[in-house]
């Protein structure tokens, strides 16, 4: 009683699917987007190595049925998630894309991979090396010095420095564009 519900706490209405799946026509004729669709989405040119496998592993975290498009539901799920989704569901998301090797725990190797290709997307904004960023990140968050960040710690460890939630929730140019998407949506529905 008396509590407001956040944007981030709503649920992606019914009224709110037309315009979704328009956009999702206009920008994706077939009604898939594929993996080169979604690189151009996130603004991601380059052809490096670390950057494609990172665009890979994040397409595929959308694409829960593995067929390598991203179909309507899953767009929609995906447009909930980065607009709306609790922090904590954003959070284990992102915990995901860093675990690679989905062992349930993040290694170094992981976490650095991750974050030396956030350091190329977000080109001047970042003024430390990857191996800085990732040893001041097991620093604050290997609670139990064994080397492995869980998925406990990096939950906690991200609520609690603004820094490292700034760089593990994986907050992309996609986001601009989904916006973008929920912009359109808000307008229809006010008119």
């Amino acid at each position: 009683m008396g509590q407001i519900q956040s944007d981030e706490d709503k649920e992606v209405e019914l009224a709110d699917i037309q315009p979704l799946y328009t956009k999702l026509m206009r920008e994706c004729p077939s009604g898939a987007l594929h993996l080169h669709e979604f690189r151009k989405i996130f603004g991601v040119q380059s052809t490096s190595e670390d950057e494609a496998l990172y665009m890979e592993t994040l397409f595929r975290s959308f694409d829960t049925n593995r067929d390598d498009v991203i179909d309507f539901m899953e767009f929609v799920a995906a447009v909930h998630l980065v607009l709306r989704g609790k922090l904590e569901d954003r959070l284990k998301w992102s915990f995901k894309v860093y675990d690679r090797d989905d062992s349930g725990k993040l290694d170094r190797q992981e976490v650095k991979r991750v974050i030396k290709v956030i350091c190329q997307l977000k080109k001047n904004h970042i003024h430390m090396t990857p191996s800085d960023i990732c040893d001041r990140i097991f620093k604050l968050l290997d609670e139990n010095n064994d080397g492995q960040i869980s998925l406990s710690e990096f939950m906690e460890g991200a609520q609690k420095d603004a820094w490292i939630m700034d760089l593990l929730k994986l907050d992309t140019n996609a986001r601009a564009f989904f916006k973008s998407i929920y912009f359109i949506i808000i307008v229809k529905i006010i008119i």
